[in-house]
């Protein structure tokens, strides 16, 4: 975060969105970052699921922006037991992959899917904000009351 976006933040500006960019090497999480950076993103990459989750305990994101390679070829299992990024909402990308070679329905929270090599950036930041702007609720135990039934 530079000194600006903190200096926002304590004026009650709104905050740039925060993103977490994995991928499972550095080159690929660092251009990630950079990419999504120059739209004015507050970025920080990770390498792994096992970093990110430590990570995303300091930055709290708003959005996870992942390579749909992690997705689809590493288990989920700790992040999906993850109290912050179970809950935060996942935008897979690919350099190589378009939207219909994908095989997301098996993983949670998935949000979107982006191509990067065919990306504009409106269409990008309206997908990333409408992401991390959905409600950030559960819904507690129902209550057990009393149905009325019409029988006819």
């Amino acid at each position: 975060m530079t000194l600006d976006q903190t200096a926002a933040r304590s004026n009650g500006a709104p905050s740039p969105l925060r993103a977490l960019c994995i991928a499972r090497h550095s080159y690929l999480s660092e251009h990630i970052a950079r990419y999504f950076g120059a739209m004015g993103i507050d970025t920080a990459n990770a390498v792994g699921l096992e970093s990110a989750v430590k990570l995303a305990a300091k930055l709290a994101p708003d959005v996870v922006i992942c390579d749909y390679d992690v997705l689809a070829t590493i288990s989920l299992e700790s992040w999906e037991h993850d109290t912050l990024l179970s809950r935060t909402p996942v935008i897979a990308v690919s350099l190589t992959r378009h939207a219909e070679e994908l095989h997301l329905l098996d993983i949670n929270g998935i949000a979107g899917f982006l191509y990067l090599p065919t990306l504009e950036q409106a269409p990008a930041l309206r997908i990333l904000h409408a992401a991390a702007t959905r409600p950030r609720y559960t819904l507690g135990p129902l209550p057990m009351a009393p149905r009325i039934v019409e029988h006819g």
